[in-house]
């Protein structure tokens, strides 16, 4: 099989800049745009390394901010590639994510939107949607769900994330025991070394959090402010509960054992 042409010879970041234009916002009572980072109505990020990586706690936005950033580079909100629809959104409630792509503005150098956009929730939809995809032009099948749920995930990742473009990553741990978060540590510094692939990646492992060369934000009030994987909050409990495991858990538990 030959070999695709090279979309062009700039190195990643190939998306530059987002910002928030607020004349687009309609209600600003309305999720996404009541969330802490919106509270000044003002939003502007800038991508300068090959590998963003965002943190934060569950409710901060940022699986909806992935979703609206991969909106704005053309992939569907349940992941997959462009022109994937893996899921039927006709009756769907919840279309946040999309919702804050359309108020936001993107700044591309050069404009490649090539790539992927991996959701962990989603796996299980987008492999049936690609093996459907394959049987019914008589190809072979990738098969990523009759591996075990970690193994299907590192398949995918070798298999998917090969060639330029933008790849968007949402919780791509959920299914990694550790020795797989490494796995997926080689294959993000190979793409990081390759300067032709941009990521952009959501996590709570403290593994992934500590990708060399990425640059890593944690989104809270004021937005998205960078930050050393060793002072996350991820972080400093896991280091506090290998240092001392039982202390730890008792005081974690404490106030539990006291409703009793």
């Amino acid at each position: 099989m030959a070999a695709r042409k090279q979309l062009t010879r700039l190195k990643a970041p190939y998306l530059k800049r987002i910002l928030l234009e607020p004349s687009r916002v309609s209600d600003w009572e309305q999720y996404p745009w009541n969330l802490p980072i919106f509270g000044d109505r003002e939003f502007e990020f800038e991508f300068t390394s090959a590998i963003t990586v965002i943190v934060g706690e569950n409710g901060t936005g940022k699986s909806t901010l992935l979703e609206a950033i991969g909106a704005l580079a053309g992939y569907d909100e349940a992941g997959g590639g462009k022109g994937y629809m893996p899921v039927d959104h006709s009756r769907a409630v919840d279309k946040s994510g999309a919702a804050l792509g359309a108020t936001l503005r993107a700044h591309w150098l050069p404009k490649v939107t090539a790539g992927w956009f991996f959701r962990a929730e989603s796996f299980y939809s987008v492999s049936r949607y690609l093996d459907r995809a394959a049987l019914d032009v008589g190809a072979a099948p990738p098969d990523f769900l009759s591996w075990s749920h970690g193994e299907g995930f590192i398949r995918f990742f070798e298999e998917r994330c090969r060639r330029q473009g933008i790849y968007i990553l949402d919780e791509p741990e959920s299914a990694l025991s550790p020795t797989r978060q490494i796995e997926l540590l080689k294959l993000l510094r190979r793409m990081e070394r390759s300067g032709t692939a941009q990521v952009i990646m959501a996590t709570h492992s403290p593994l992934l959090m500590a990708c060399p060369n990425a640059r890593l934000f944690r989104i809270g009030r004021f937005g998205l402010d960078r930050i050393d994987f060793q002072d996350t909050d991820h972080f400093r409990m896991m280091r506090d509960f290998c240092s001392d495991p039982g202390t730890f858990l008792e005081e974690a538990l404490r106030d539990d054992d006291e409703l009793q």
